[in-house]
């Protein structure tokens, strides 16, 4: 359970199944957590669907006005009181943070999850100026203490199991050895971080819905510590990205549903905080983070992936997620929403992760937004192999494919040379240098092929 070395997805997810029994452990829980869902969603009966569609609408017309929103989102949180920063990229937004920090003079602070601050690295980036972060998420809290990134961007810990838990609270937390049970973990992660939250005069949350309207917003979580560490500290800062952008109050009813519903099975999150002035004497800032979105926002094939809210639903239900672990994906938001938007910030270093995917279209069903994301990846290939991101062997063998195909007189001596390579040199198509049959036994070549099938039936009648 190391941290992601390479920058490989199918590598990477072949070090995952090295374990198969953590796989399919992996695979079920997810796969439970997707049931959940479902009932949930079942549950508002005939609803669910125009909900998704509305809240579409909503996203939608948010991004078409992004601009003009922003602005007034701007406008009314100085009116009340909320100091907002504007950074272009995430070593803006690192060194604002850390402007703040130096201007407070604060080595130490406490940090709830955000999914923007894995983004930009910024515990790294603290790290390397000396302060000391203390993510006070449980999970996230976890794969701290394991010197890991999180695998899942609503569970971060996934991952892990509790006897592995046991352990590490034993060597890092003090715990008795070989104590798995959870509700004792938990406490003792619970005194752990107690001490952390009175002495830190400074706190960092992230936004899952900024108003446009009010100038607030609004943090969801269910063990109530982006809370604890907001309202303890003398200074709150906030990191959204611009996306997280909604225009109205009225409208926080419509995510909020589908939020807990998508991502674990909740009808609402246990915690749904809404931040709207700082405390008399304190302090409360707001980054707005571009760090891509403005060029996303500019693709149109790709603006969509801008709805989302970062529920995990797509992680859940995606056969390879599921198979292949959070780390496969090398990047802050993995699975499939991941693999659609970190293409946008680098294509050379994610050009793996659009092809990581069976295309099945499951992440699509789930998405509560109605975000397209299995023809966005499908987008994805072909943006990059038109941009000379692919190898040049496959871009060969894939034109080559495509000249075969459209050619009825290729394809059937084609299909000829394939059967008859298959049954007398099998070992051409069964070794190393063919990926399918690394999991794979390669099928019986069969006796003709389906025209000629086809051709032989037909005449019979």
């Amino acid at each position: 359970m190391s941290q992601a070395a390479g920058k490989d997805h199918a590598a990477l997810a072949e070090k995952f199944n090295k374990d198969e029994e953590r796989v399919n452990w992996h695979d079920r829980t997810l796969w439970w957590i997707r049931q959940k869902r479902d009932k949930a969603a079942w549950s508002l009966g005939e609803e669910w669907e125009p909900l998704r569609e509305e809240a579409s609408k909503i996203k939608a017309h948010t991004l078409s006005n992004l601009s003009e929103y922003l602005t007034e989102f701007e406008k009314n949180a100085q009116a009340n009181g909320i100091t907002v920063h504007w950074a272009a990229d995430a070593k803006e937004h690192n060194q604002i943070v850390n402007s703040i920090l130096t201007e407070h003079k604060i080595q130490q602070i406490v940090k709830s999850k955000s999914m923007l601050t894995e983004e930009c690295h910024l515990n790294e980036y603290l790290k390397h100026q000396g302060i000391d972060v203390i993510d006070t998420d449980l999970g996230e809290r976890i794969v701290q203490l394991a010197d890991e990134t999180p695998s899942h961007i609503v569970l971060p810990c996934i991952h892990w199991k509790k006897e592995e838990i046991g352990e590490l609270f034993h060597r890092h937390l003090g715990s008795p050895e070989g104590v798995i049970d959870p509700a004792f973990l938990t406490n003792t992660a619970r005194v752990h971080l107690r001490e952390k939250f009175l002495t830190r005069r400074i706190a960092i949350t992230g936004v899952n819905f900024a108003i446009a309207e009010t100038g607030e917003f609004v943090v969801c979580t269910n063990e109530g510590n982006a809370d604890m560490g907001a309202h303890l500290a003398d200074v709150h800062i906030a990191c959204m990205g611009i996306e997280k952008l909604i225009p109205k109050r009225k409208h926080l009813g419509v995510f909020l549903r589908l939020l807990a519903r998508s991502a674990t099975g909740q009808p609402i999150t246990t915690y749904s905080s809404h931040f709207k002035k700082p405390k008399e004497g304190k302090q409360l800032h707001i980054i707005l983070v571009d760090n891509g979105r403005s060029t996303q926002l500019g693709r149109e094939d790709f603006r969509n992936s801008l709805k989302c809210i970062r529920c995990g639903a797509c992680f859940n239900t995606c056969p390879v997620y599921r198979r292949s672990g959070g780390h496969s994906y090398h990047n802050a938001i993995a699975g499939p929403i991941g693999s659609i938007l970190a293409p946008n910030l680098d294509m050379r270093q994610n050009k793996d992760l659009p092809f990581a995917s069976t295309l099945c279209g499951s992440c699509s069903n789930v998405c509560p937004v109605k975000i397209n994301i299995h023809e966005q990846l499908y987008q994805w290939r072909q943006v990059l192999t038109e941009e000379g991101h692919q190898p040049a062997a496959k871009t060969v063998a894939m034109r080559a494919m495509a000249t075969t195909l459209s050619n009825p007189g290729l394809f059937k001596v084609a299909g000829k040379a394939g059967r008859w390579a298959m049954k007398l040199m099998p070992f051409m198509v069964s070794n190393q240098f063919n990926p399918w049959f690394k999991e794979r036994e390669m099928p019986e070549p069969p006796k003709e092929s389906f025209t000629e099938w086809y051709q032989k039936n037909r005449k019979k009648k």
